[in-house]
C-alpha cells in the first residue's frame, strides 16, 4: 500500500486482509485458548492413567508396610480369610502365567499363519471378507465366552476331552505339519535346477511327511485314552483366552505385513525366489517388528481377561503336580480381584483388603511395560517400512 492511501484501510480491515490491534488481540487469546483446550483433552488419558497408578499404590502399600512382599511371591498359602492369615500368592501367579502362555501358544501360531495368508495368498476380494469376520471375535463380550466355557467347553472336556484331544491334535498338528513340510522342502532345494528341483521337493517331502505322521498318529492314540477329573482347568481358558487373543494378534500382525510393501516382494521373485523364500526369507523378518508388538498385545489381552477365568479356570490356587499339567485347576490374578473384592471390601483397611491392590499393582505394572515394549516395536516397524 502506497503510504497516504489510507483510504484503502478501512476497505482491507473489513475483508479481513488488515487487522486492527483488537482484532489481532482476540486472534491471539482465541488461538491459545484453542490450543490450551486441546491440549486438556489430549493430557486427559495421561492425566487418568496418572490418577490410576496414585490411588492402586497408594491402598497398595498399607499391604507392603504390614506384611512385606517375600511372602506373596515365594509362598503357596493362600489363606486370606483364616484366623492367621497367609497370603502366599506364588500359585495365584504361576496360574496367571500358565493359562497366558498357553493362551499365546494357541493365539500366535493360528494368529501369525492367518495374517501371512490374508496379507500374501488370499486375493483381495475375499481377504476384505474374511478380516472383518475374524475381527468379530472382538467385539464377542467375554462374559459370553465365558458361559461357553463354562456351560458347553467344560463338559465337553471332562465327558469326552481324551477324544477330544486327539481330533484336535490332527485338526492342527496335520495342516501345521503339512505347511512345515513344504516350506522346508522348498527352501531345501533352492539352489537344484527345475528338472531336480521337482523330484527333490517331492522325495523329501514324503521323506519328511511319514516320521511326522507316526509321530502325530502316536500322540493322538495317547491322548485318546486320556481322562480328565474337571473340565474347569487351565486348559479350557487358555484354548478360550487364545481365541479372544485371536483378532489383536491377527490385525496387527497383518497391518505388519502389508506394511512391507510390495517392492520387497516383487524384487524378491524377479530374483528367482519361490514364495515360501519370500515370505520366510524376505517378508516376516522385515515385518518381525509389528509381529512381536502383536504377540506382547496378546499377552496383555490374555492377562487381563477377567470373566472367562473367574468362570471356567476351576479357582483353585495351587501349583499342579507335575508343574505343566493344563488339566488341572487353577487361579489367577484377575479371578482373585474380583471374586474377593466383595468380601474384602468388608474389612476396609486390613491386609485382606489392601493385598488385592497390590496384585492389582502387579497387573498393572507389567501391562504398562509390556505396551511400551509393543510401542517400541510398533514405532520401529514404522522407521522400517518408511525407509
Amino acid at each position: 500500500m502506497i503510504k497516504g492511501d489510507t483510504w484503502l484501510t478501512p476497505t482491507l480491515a473489513r475483508r479481513g486482509l488488515l487487522l486492527t490491534p483488537a482484532a489481532r488481540r482476540r486472534q491471539w487469546l482465541v488461538r491459545h485458548v484453542g490450543q490450551g483446550s486441546l491440549l486438556l483433552v489430549t493430557s486427559l488419558s495421561t492425566l487418568a492413567v496418572l490418577f490410576i497408578f496414585y490411588f492402586i499404590i497408594r491402598d497398595a502399600w498399607p499391604f507392603v508396610q504390614l506384611r512385606g512382599i517375600r511372602e506373596f511371591f515365594t509362598s503357596t498359602h493362600w489363606y486370606p480369610s483364616a484366623a492367621g492369615a497367609e497370603f502366599g500368592a506364588a500359585s495365584i501367579l504361576f496360574g496367571s502365567a500358565v493359562v497366558t502362555f498357553g493362551a499365546i501358544l494357541v493365539a500366535v501360531p493360528l494368529g501369525v499363519a492367518a495374517a501371512v495368508c490374508l496379507s500374501d495368498v488370499l486375493p483381495f476380494s475375499l481377504r476384505q471378507g474374511v478380516k472383518p469376520v475374524i475381527e468379530i471375535l472382538a467385539a464377542i463380550p467375554s462374559v459370553a465366552y465365558g458361559f461357553f466355557a463354562l456351560v458347553v467347553f467344560a463338559p465337553l472336556l471332562q465327558e469326552k476331552g481324551g477324544q477330544l484331544l486327539a481330533v484336535a491334535s490332527w485338526l492342527i498338528g496335520a495342516p501345521v505339519l503339512a505347511l512345515a513340510i513344504i516350506v522346508l522342502s522348498d527352501l531345501a532345494t533352492t539352489r537344484m535346477t527345475d528338472a531336480r528341483r521337482r523330484a527333490g521337493r517331492w522325495g523329501l517331502a514324503m521323506g519328511l511327511a511319514v516320521p511326522a505322521l507316526y509321530g502325530l498318529w502316536a500322540l493322538s492314540r495317547g491322548l485318546d485314552g486320556l481322562q480328565i477329573n474337571s473340565g474347569t482347568n487351565a486348559l479350557n481358558v487358555a484354548i478360550i483366552l487364545g481365541i479372544m487373543a485371536l483378532p489383536t494378534v491377527v490385525s496387527v500382525s497383518e497391518d505388519a505385513l502389508q506394511a512391507v510393501g510390495r517392492e520387497l516382494r516383487e524384487g524378491s521373485y524377479a530374483l528367482g525366489a519361490t514364495r515360501a523364500e519370500t515370505l520366510v526369507k524376505i517378508v516376516i523378518p522385515a515385518a518381525r517388528s509389528g509381529i512381536t508388538a502383536a504377540i506382547i498385545l496378546g499377552v496383555m489381552r490374555a492377562l487381563g481377561e477377567t470373566m472367562v477365568v473367574w468362570m471356567a479356570s476351576g479357582n483353585a490356587a495351587q501349583i499342579p503336580t507335575p508343574w505343566f499339567n493344563v488339566l488341572e485347576p487353577v487361579r489367577t490374578l484377575t479371578a482373585t480381584i474380583a471374586g474377593d473384592m466383595g468380601e474384602a471390601d468388608q474389612v476396609t483397611g486390613s491386609a485382606r483388603y489392601h493385598v488385592l491392590f497390590f496384585m492389582a499393582l502387579c497387573l498393572l505394572v507389567f501391562s504398562f511395560l509390556c505396551n511400551g515394549i509393543s510401542q517400541r516395536f510398533i514405532r520401529k516397524a514404522k522407521r522400517i517400512s518408511e525407509s
